[in-house]
């Protein structure tokens, strides 16, 4: 089986335009719209890599990711504070079951 080439295309320049907005969503929101900026760099991100040949694509909506924010943010407050600790890791494992091939 030969190997295809995997690489990532994105650009510096369109990597901080993305970092800006998300940033300007989440801070004017009040943290609110942070999944909006989180899909929508996640899916910059998966436009622009490919791993073997095949690009990837990213399917979570900020949507369904506002469902999960929500309940991760209730954790953590009942938490106090604890679950908090698990929130990256949350995070990381959404993105990635939402990552597909082209």
């Amino acid at each position: 089986m030969k190997n295809e080439r995997s690489y990532f295309d994105g650009k510096l320049s369109q990597l901080v335009g993305y970092q800006i907005l998300g940033f300007l969503i989440t801070a004017l929101t009040l943290g609110l719209c942070y999944p909006i900026a989180i899909t929508m760099i996640c899916s910059w991100e998966a436009k622009h890599t490919v791993i073997d040949g095949k690009r990837l694509k990213f399917t979570g909506t900020s949507a369904d990711l506002f469902v999960q924010y929500i309940k991760w943010w209730l954790l953590t407050a009942v938490t106090l504070g604890i679950y908090s600790f698990w929130l990256v890791i949350k995070i990381r494992q959404w993105k990635t079951s939402h990552l597909t091939f082209e």
